[in-house]
């Protein structure tokens, strides 16, 4: 299951490039099966690894992406460099992205200063790529629950490839090594996968 599930959320793969890999290596999995797990245990192990994610600093850059969902294109709101509450916010000239900010600094009586660079921002516009890439052989999602789930996968996979995971003995986590030992899936209540 954390194989396909792996990588699914790693590479641009269809659920049924997925059942017909499987099937090479002797596995008899149904596509259907696999869009099961991929809505389950992303979202788990993007909990899970949250608690080991790097400290990155409290800078946020903040930009919108598209999305296919149901059949219409939405935004995507991402922020890149996050822990906590931001202290900057860096958008690019987005009209909305402004007022919303300035919203929450008035409602929340907070005072996080807003930085708007069309050019700084490219750090974001490059970091979407990892989830285009992904997202675009799924031919969009069905509903908002089920992008959630997936999108919340992809983004662990790509923080495991950035190596912005901690790892017992200072070691850093591939997205390509499995997370299972001996078929079984290692796990500690306290510090997560082991």
């Amino acid at each position: 299951m954390l194989v396909c599930v792996r990588w699914y959320a790693a590479c641009p793969l269809s659920f049924r490039h997925l059942e017909e890999m499987m099937q090479e290596r002797g596995n008899i999995v149904d596509h259907s099966t696999v869009h099961r797990w991929s809505l389950k245990i992303p979202l788990v192990l993007a909990l899970i690894f949250r608690r080991r994610k790097c400290p990155v600093g409290m800078s946020w850059r903040l930009d919108e992406t598209y999305i296919k969902v149901a059949g219409q294109w939405k935004y995507l709101y991402r922020a890149i460099n996050l822990l906590g509450q931001p202290e900057k916010i860096t958008i690019d000239k987005s009209a909305a992205n402004t007022t919303a900010i300035k919203s929450v600094n008035v409602d929340v009586c907070l005072n996080i200063e807003l930085r708007q660079s069309k050019y700084r921002n490219n750090i974001d516009e490059q970091d979407h790529r990892a989830v285009k890439q992904v997202t675009n052989p799924m031919m969009g999602f069905k509903s908002f629950w089920s992008a959630q789930k997936l999108i919340a996968g992809i983004e662990t996979m790509h923080m495991i490839k950035l190596g912005q995971l901690h790892c017992p003995g200072g070691q850093v986590m591939s997205a390509a090594k499995p997370v299972l030992q001996s078929g079984i899936l290692i796990f500690n209540e306290q510090s997560g996968f082991v």
